[in-house]
C-alpha cells in the first residue's frame, strides 16, 4: 500500500494526490487545475476536474490558505442562533461576503467570554482572513487573540483608536423607550430583563438614567434574571411584578419574546393592556405586529447592521482604511397598541 493510499484510508479523505493519480498528472498540475490558472492546457484541466468529480473530493481551506498566505474565510461570533436578531445578521453578512468569494465559519458563545475564547482559539487556527464578533465583553487573552487580525465589532459602538464596529446605541435606545413610556402619562415603569449580557444591561442603564431624571426611578420595579430569555419567562415575570406592584401602570421588557409572553399572560388573565398596564419590547421580533394588542417595541438595525459590518470588514481585509471606525446605524421607535 502507498503512502498516499495509507493517508486517505486513515483520513477517510480524499487527497489531491488521490485526484492526481486518477486524472494521470502531478500533483502540483492537479492544483494549478482546480485553481483555474490559465497554464494548464484545457484538456489536462477537464480531466482534473472530472476526477476530483468523480472521486468527491473537496479542497483543504486551511491547507490552501497556508500554501497561499490568503485565506477567503470569515469568522464570526454570535450568542446564540435561537434568537431571530443574531440569524438576521449571520444572512446579511453572508449575502454580503459570498458574491466576494467569503466563506462564513459560525461559532455560538452563548453569551459565555470564556466559549468566546475557546473558540477564537479554534477558529484562528484555520486563519480566517478576519473577524465578526458581537459587542466587546471578552477576556483579555481574548482581545490579544484578536489583535493582528482585521476584525469588526457588531451590536454596540465604541470611540477608540483602531477598532472598527457597526451598531447603535443601547442606553440611548433604552432611554428612548422609557421617555415614550413616561409622555404616554405612566409614572410607575418597571424594566423586566433576562439574560442579563451586556447590550441589555445598558438598555437597563438608560430606563434608569430616564426614570432618574424625572425622579421617578424606583429600583423595586426592576426584575433580572439570568434566565435565557422566553415567552415563558416574561409570562412569569409579568404576573409577579403585577401581584408585587399593583400600581405599576408600565413594563418595559429588554426584549420582544419577554413582552409577547407578558401581553399572552396579560390576554389569559384579563388584564387589560394599556389600559391597566403599557406593555413595550426590544428588537421588534416576528410576531410582535401581530400580538393582541400589537406590541410597542424598538426597531432594530440588524439587517443593515451585518451588511454595514461586513463591508467594513472587506475594506480592512483588502489592506484599505474604513470611512469610519464607528457607524452608528441608530434604532427606530415603533409604536403600536401596547402603550
Amino acid at each position: 500500500m502507498s503512502n498516499t493510499e495509507r493517508r486517505r484510508r486513515h483520513s477517510g479523505r480524499t487527497t489531491l494526490a488521490d485526484v492526481a493519480r486518477e486524472a494521470g498528472v502531478s500533483p502540483i498540475t492537479a492544483s494549478r487545475a482546480l485553481r483555474g490558472e490559465r497554464g494548464v492546457a484545457a484538456e489536462l484541466a477537464d480531466r482534473v476536474r472530472q476526477a476530483a468529480e468523480s472521486l468527491g473530493y473537496v479542497p483543504d481551506p486551511a491547507a490552501r490558505a497556508l500554501a497561499s498566505q490568503r485565506s477567503h474565510q470569515v469568522a464570526i461570533l454570535v450568542p446564540l442562533l435561537s434568537n431571530a436578531l443574531f440569524v438576521d445578521v449571520l444572512e446579511a453578512v453572508q449575502s454580503t461576503l459570498w458574491p466576494h468569494g467569503y466563506q462564513t465559519l459560525i461559532g455560538v458563545t452563548h453569551y459565555r467570554p470564556d466559549e468566546e475564547e475557546q473558540l477564537l482559539r479554534t477558529y484562528l487556527a484555520h486563519r480566517p482572513a478576519g473577524l465578526l464578533l458581537t459587542g466587546f465583553d471578552r477576556t483579555e487573552a481574548a482581545r490579544r487573540l484578536i489583535g493582528h487580525v482585521p476584525c469588526v465589532h457588531l451590536m454596540e459602538l465604541a470611540r477608540a483608536p483602531g477598532v472598527y464596529c457597526a451598531g447603535f446605541s443601547q442606553q440611548d435606545a433604552g432611554e428612548a423607550i422609557t421617555r415614550h413610556l413616561l409622555e404616554r402619562g405612566r409614572r410607575r415603569i418597571a424594566f423586566v430583563a433576562a439574560q442579563l449580557d451586556p447590550r441589555t444591561m445598558q438598555r437597563a442603564e438608560g430606563y434608569r438614567r430616564t426614570l432618574r431624571q424625572a425622579g421617578l426611578y424606583d429600583p423595586r420595579l426592576e426584575r433580572l434574571s439570568p434566565e435565557p430569555s422566553s415567552m415563558r419567562l416574561g409570562g412569569e415575570l409579568f404576573a409577579e411584578l403585577l401581584q408585587q406592584h399593583p400600581d405599576c401602570d408600565a413594563i418595559f421588557f429588554c426584549n420582544d419574546d419577554l413582552a409577547q409572553g407578558g401581553l399572552l399572560t396579560a390576554l389569559r388573565q384579563g388584564v387589560a393592556v394599556p389600559g391597566r398596564v403599557a406593555v413595550a419590547g426590544f428588537n421588534d421580533l416576528s410576531g410582535s405586529d401581530q400580538m393582541l394588542p400589537p406590541l410597542t417595541t424598538v426597531r432594530t438595525p440588524r439587517r443593515a447592521m451585518g451588511e454595514a459590518a461586513a463591508r467594513m470588514l472587506l475594506s480592512l481585509m483588502r489592506g484599505e482604511t474604513p470611512a469610519t471606525t464607528a457607524l452608528d446605524l441608530g434604532f427606530e421607535l415603533t409604536v403600536r397598541e401596547s402603550t
